[in-house]
């Protein structure tokens, strides 16, 4: 091959190359939206198999709570049978309430650290520090103990190859000053289990968690479908899981963490979660709401997991045409969903 058509080929091939770039640029943005909603998040696992099977690629990735959970392992690389596995494996009365199982066939009991104990369920601590004074049942501590290894362990923090972190954000809600102000969470400024614990502090239920001068607690309270979150990320098509049930009082007031304070009437008389809500869902492109009226967010049992993760299934195989449409549109390969 001669010097002019070596150069030839290197334009022609550069030119490819931009081209390819250029439209890798330009396509639509997709972004999966997952809502809250305790035990039900099993669903968005089943209907997460759906558009892995689509081949929709995800490019953003915004969650409230449990969907802050299982739209964070997704960006890190864990795939819909990874988080599967961790809903199936997990003995979750335990885990969400801190049970110390060593201790759990003693009917008291108390540690060096001042935590009382009956039959393993903590029940009063010492308050050593000030997020203890903090109001709420359990700290937490064996979920942030679970995130952390499976962030640490994850197929983007092992570098595995072809694996890239999913541009993430979760919802929580801030009260530090009395009222209610929603926060979007940044893994790339906290900790990404930091940010999960944080979407999913249930008030009255878990203790808030301190980030800086943030009291945060969960984000359903304000926003429980933050598609507009995905929104300001850059998404042009949002994938909406919507885990409730009653589109009118799903997500109750967490009066029992905010009793006494002066954004208690505001919140009541304005409930801008609802409206804020109503909206959002309207909001998405394509929108799922699994039927899982029969289930609560505290239900966990090995059976009702199964189940909701079919329920999950079910609901997303009826937008599967609507994902291969958008799957085309986007001149992706069907049937081998795309990273981005």
């Amino acid at each position: 091959m001669n010097i002019s058509k070596l150069k030839s080929f290197l334009v022609v091939f550069l030119l490819g190359v931009f081209s390819l770039s250029a439209f890798a640029h330009e396509r639509p943005k997709v972004a999966l939206v997952l809502g809250g909603g305790g035990a039900k998040g099993a669903a968005e696992c089943g209907a997460l198999k759906v558009i892995e099977k689509s081949g929709v690629p995800i490019d953003y990735i915004v969650g409230t709570s449990i969907g802050s959970i299982v739209g964070g392992l997704y960006s890190m690389g864990y795939r819909a049978d990874d988080i599967e596995q961790m809903f199936n494996s997990q003995e979750w009365v335990s885990l969400l309430t801190d049970r110390d199982e060593a201790r759990s066939r003693k009917f008291f009991s108390r540690d060096s650290l001042g935590v009382s104990y009956i039959l393993g369920f903590p029940v009063h601590r010492r308050h050593t520090v000030v997020a203890d004074t903090l109001p709420g049942i359990f700290k937490g501590a064996k979920v942030m103990a679970l995130l952390d290894s499976m962030v640490r362990m994850s197929p983007v923090a092992r570098r595995e190859a072809g694996v890239m972190r999913i541009p993430f954000r979760c919802v929580a809600v801030d009260v530090a000053h009395g009222d209610f102000r929603e926060v979007v969470l940044n893994p790339d400024s906290v900790c990404l289990d930091s940010c999960m614990r944080a979407s999913m502090a249930i008030p009255g239920v878990f203790k808030p968690m301190r980030i800086g001068e943030n009291v945060l607690i969960d984000g359903g309270a304000m926003n429980n479908l933050p598609v507009d979150v995905a929104r300001k990320m850059g998404a042009d098509i949002v994938i909406a899981i919507d885990l409730q049930q009653n589109k009118h009082d799903d997500y109750k007031s967490p009066l029992s963490f905010i009793k006494g304070s002066s954004g208690v009437v505001s919140w009541l008389k304005n409930r801008p979660d609802i409206a804020k809500y109503n909206e959002m869902r309207r909001s998405a492109d394509v929108y799922v709401n699994p039927d899982l009226g029969k289930y609560d967010v505290m239900s966990f049992s090995n059976k009702a997991i199964q189940t909701m993760i079919d329920l999950g299934d079910k609901a997303m195989e009826k937008h599967y045409h609507d994902l291969v449409k958008i799957a085309k549109k986007l001149k992706t390969k069907i049937g081998k969903g795309l990273m981005k």
